[in-house]
């Protein structure tokens, strides 16, 4: 993704990412979010709390160059965890996943945005609005110290990899089983509903 000049404001520089990701507003008040998946599209609901999360989380592309794909999203989904998401739960959970999937097909860049999660910040404690949408890129990538190189990590910052990395697999698994469950047993109750 490419970098977003300094001078800009959140708002304007997110309106450049949204065009080259093909994104748009409409993606804070549809009632599906559609995933691609290969030539597979899978569709989740846009809940109000991934509403909540994903106005943050798209400044958070602008800011950290992490790009829409799925490698993309698997690093900024380390780099949120590790930063922390307050109280986000649907970032949370996303994130898990996504960071997951990361282990699986780019375990070195995920590993490498978690420790730059660890050493930054992100604006899932802050208010969305009109004031940090003003804020110029340059001013916002300084003030969560994202301007910063990432140098080795350390042996704590590795722990908590290690623990991170455990609770997105975990996480990952829980979805997965709950989801097919739930499919399977709906199917299951449908075809005995038609036999009976």
């Amino acid at each position: 993704m490419p970098s977003h000049d300094d001078a800009l404001s959140l708002r304007d520089a997110r309106g450049l990412y949204f065009a080259a990701a093909g994104f748009d507003e409409s993606s804070y008040t549809e009632k599906w979010v559609r995933l691609k998946a290969g030539p597979l599209a899978l569709y989740m609901p846009n809940t109000p709390a991934r509403v909540r999360a994903v106005r943050f989380h798209d400044l958070h592309h602008v800011l950290t160059g992490y790009a829409t794909d799925w490698t993309g999203e698997a690093e900024i989904g380390a780099w949120e965890i590790a930063s922390g998401c307050a109280d986000h739960w649907a970032a949370w959970h996303l994130n898990f996943l996504a960071m997951a999937i990361g282990l699986a097909i780019a375990p070195r860049r995920t590993f490498r945005a978690f420790v730059r999660g660890l050493r930054s910040r992100n604006f899932y404690r802050e208010e969305f609005g009109e004031a940090l949408l003003a804020e110029r890129v340059g001013e916002a990538r300084r003030r969560l110290r994202l301007d910063a190189p990432v140098g080795a990590a350390d042996a704590g910052e590795i722990a908590r990899f290690a623990a991170g990395a455990a609770a997105s697999v975990l996480a990952f698994a829980a979805t997965f089983a709950l989801t097919f469950g739930l499919v399977g047993g709906g199917i299951a109750l449908l075809l005995g509903w038609l036999r009976a």
